[in-house]
């Protein structure tokens, strides 16, 4: 009885422990449509997602708790951009736990070009702002285009970096939040409208780091 105990309360210590830790929590979705008219249903978007010229891609982000979120893309063509936050400045003015943030911003929904090839969304969740990330982005922006090229690869690179940095004292979990699952049939009223991907959103909670790549093989 009394082992018993002793087991109980170091058990209950390390979860609380873990807890305490959690410094990471937000919610997170990146879905597409699949088919069309009746027909149609929204999709979450996993690491590995072969997809179209024409498909549409819309993502969302919702904070639990304050850390910093970020989202970059990397298109076929070896071009960055910082998807989210939508500019650096947005972390110091509209940056708030509980409010829905889409990507791309507001109603509009991305779409695949005719450019195939392997497209890449990089997602980054720090307790701590990613300084040296968000310097390189930032030297991007301002590079001309010989100079891109080269500014991409250290983008990559450090990407890389940070999750390595990480690796070997970061813990998560991901939670679905919705019943439905990773696929929901759209309402009449969503087909002509669109319907709102955060519906598909997966619940994220870390220790310090969480980072996930997504792979879209682009046809």
């Amino acid at each position: 009885m009394i082992r018993s105990l002793v087991v109980a309360a170091v058990v209950s210590c390390a979860i609380a422990f873990a807890q305490e830790k959690t410094n990471v929590s937000f919610e997170w979705a990146f879905g597409t449509l699949s088919g069309s008219g009746a027909d149609a249903k929204l999709v979450t978007i996993t690491r590995d997602t072969t997809l179209a010229s024409g498909d549409e891609l819309k993502l969302m982000v919702k904070l639990k708790q304050e850390c910093f979120v970020y989202v970059i893309h990397e298109s076929p063509t070896g071009e960055i951009s910082l998807k989210f936050p939508y500019d650096l400045k947005q972390f110091t003015t509209d940056y708030k736990v509980g409010k829905n943030y889409y990507i791309p911003k507001g109603r509009p929904w991305f779409k695949l070009d005719a450019n195939v090839g392997r497209e890449t969304f990089y997602l980054l969740a720090s307790a701590e702002r990613l300084l040296d990330l968000e310097a390189l982005t930032s030297k991007y922006k301002d590079a001309d285009a010989s100079g891109r090229p080269a500014v991409a690869k250290e983008i990559v690179a450090e990407i890389r970096n940070v999750r390595k940095h990480y690796k070997t004292f970061t813990t998560f979990a991901e939670r679905p939040i919705s019943i439905g699952g990773n696929v929901r049939s759209l309402t009449k009223d969503e087909v002509t409208r669109r319907p709102d991907v955060a519906q598909i959103a997966t619940e994220v909670s870390a220790n310090n780091f969480y980072g996930k790549t997504f792979t879209i093989d682009h046809k």
